[in-house]
């Protein structure tokens, strides 16, 4: 099996893969838009997980219809979100310090592809104790089009100067599972906030249940 992978990177996704801060976005959304009027339900939070702001505010605007003020939505969201993380802060998800303690072991380079922002992805990182952990990041920000586009993939890929079909891609949702197809990865995915459905556990390459079978899986390859 590690014959026919030939795995020689490890890219992973950071919102719900590396950092449990799904949960704290969730939450900022709801209480933002209860202050502009609308209510905002868990499970379509939940649908919108692995977007870019961006396009979290342009479903949302095709939800709720003309009423809707994106930009007044993510001033406030944005306050929200940070009271949240300064009181409760932001967890690293079980396994990653162990399975990324393996990759080392193993001397496979290894890189974050965010749809968040730089800024924020760094911000996160740093709240969350891993500064400096990824030396090489490409967000949102730094390519034409986010996931479920491909071309964050592609960015990662030619920094680390391994091809596509060489690398591991570690995902938490469909949005990005759809990229790392996409892009001509190996596709793992690990479910997060949504369950795992059934055409994104057809696409994928392989499922597991959290980073430490992750962890178990890439040690036996």
């Amino acid at each position: 099996m590690a014959e026919r992978l030939d795995i020689k990177a490890v890219i992973f996704d950071l919102d719900g893969l590396v950092l449990d801060t799904e949960s704290s976005f969730f939450a900022a959304w709801r209480q933002a838009a209860k202050v502009l009027g609308f209510e905002l339900s868990e499970s379509f939070c939940r649908s919108l997980s692995g977007l870019h702001y961006r396009a979290v505010e342009r479903k949302l605007c095709d939800f709720y219809g003309a009423g809707f003020d994106p930009d007044e939505f993510g001033r406030i969201s944005a306050l929200c979100w940070r009271r949240h993380v300064q009181a409760q802060g932001i967890a690293v998800k079980p396994g990653f310090q162990d399975l990324l303690e393996l990759i080392v072991r193993r001397n496979l380079p290894y890189a974050l592809a965010t749809n968040s922002n730089r800024a924020n992805a760094l911000e996160c990182l740093d709240m969350a104790g891993l500064t400096d952990v990824f030396q090489v990041i490409v967000a949102r920000d730094e390519v034409a089009q986010g996931k479920p586009d491909p071309a964050v993939f592609w960015a990662v890929a030619k920094r680390l100067s391994v091809a596509i079909t060489q690398c591991l891609v570690l995902e938490d949702s469909p949005v990005g599972i759809m990229a790392a197809k996409a892009a001509g990865a190996f596709a793992l995915f690990v479910p997060s906030t949504q369950p795992a459905d059934s055409d994104t556990l057809t696409q994928c390459d392989l499922n597991c249940h959290d980073l430490t079978e992750v962890a178990q899986w890439l040690g036996r390859i």
